[in-house]
C-alpha cells in the first residue's frame, strides 16, 4: 500500500530503515586502567566500568560491549564504535561530536546534554531507555532506529537523516530547524511533539491522527488564525 509523505504531492512507499546486525564474538574483559586518546579496544567489554571524565577522543571501539557503563562528561570526540553493543550506560555530558557509529545498538541508556552534533550514524538502533537534550545538529543519520524510546528536545537542527524511524517511541519538542529528511517514518512517534520547523518534515510519512494533532503547530507557522465560528 502505498504511502503519503508529508509536502510529497505523488502518493509513494517509504524505505524502510536497515537495522544493525551485531554478532559479538567472545569478547575479553577489560583490564586498563582507563580510556586513552586514540587508543585501539577490540574485541572488550566494558562491564559496570567508571569511564567519567575520561579521555577516548579518537578511540576505535570495534566488537566491544559496554555494559552499565558511566559516562558522564566522557570525551569520544571522533571515536569510531563499530559492530558494539551499549546496554544500560548512564551519564550527563557525554562528547560524541563528530564520531562515527556503524552497526551499533544502544540498548536501555540513560543520557543527559549528550553531544553528537556533526557525527556520521549508519545503521544503529536505538531501544528503550530515555534521552534528554540530545544534539545531532548537523550529524548525519542513515539506516537509524528509535524503538521504545523517550527523546526529550532532541536537536536535529540542520541534521541530514536518510532512512530513519520512530518505532513506538515518545518524541518531545524535537527541533528540526535546517534538517533535510529522506525516508523518515514518524508514525511511530507517540507523542510526536516539534518545538518549531513543522515545515521541514518534508520527505517524512506521519499518520493521520498524528497531522490532525500538528495542525495547531502548522497554522502557527502558516500565521494562519483559526477562530470558532460566531
Amino acid at each position: 500500500m502505498a504511502r503519503r509523505a508529508v509536502g510529497g504531492g505523488d502518493s509513494t512507499t517509504v524505505r524502510p530503515a536497515r537495522r544493525p546486525e551485531v554478532r559479538l564474538p567472545p569478547t575479553a574483559p577489560f583490564e586498563g586502567g582507563g580510556l586513552e586518546p586514540d587508543g585501539d579496544y577490540d574485541g572488550l567489554e566494558f562491564r559496570q566500568a567508571d569511564l567519567a571524565g575520561q579521555d577516548g577522543a579518537g578511540a576505535r571501539f570495534m566488537d566491544c560491549a559496554l555494559t552499565e557503563c558511566a559516562l558522564d562528561e566522557t570525551s569520544l570526540r571522533r571515536a569510531r564504535l563499530l559492530d558494539s553493543v551499549l546496554t544500560g550506560v548512564r551519564g550527563v555530558g557525554t562528547d560524541l561530536s563528530e564520531a562515527t557509529l556503524r552497526d551499533v545498538e544502544l540498548v536501555d541508556a540513560r543520557l543527559g546534554g549528550t553531544q553528537v552534533h556533526g557525527a556520521v550514524l549508519e545503521r544503529v538502533l536505538v531501544r528503550g531507555g530515555k534521552i534528554d537534550y540530545l544534539n545531532l545538529r548537523r550529524a548525519r543519520l542513515k539506516d537509524v532506529v528509535f524503538e521504545g524510546c523517550v527523546l526529550v528536545e532532541p536537536d536535529f537542527g540542520g541534521a541530514r537523516l536518510e532512512r530513519v524511524a520512530f518505532v513506538d517511541c515518545a518524541l518531545k519538542g524535537a527541533d528540526l530547524s535546517a534538517a533535510t529528511l529522506t525516508d523518515v517514518d514518524l508514525r511511530g512517534a507517540a507523542p510526536l511533539e516539534l518545538a518549531r520547523w513543522v515545515d521541514r518534515l518534508a520527505g517524512a510519512v506521519i499518520s493521520p491522527a498524528q497531522l490532525l494533532d500538528l495542525a495547531p503547530v502548522l497554522a502557527a507557522e502558516l500565521g494562519v488564525r483559526v477562530l470558532a465560528g460566531e
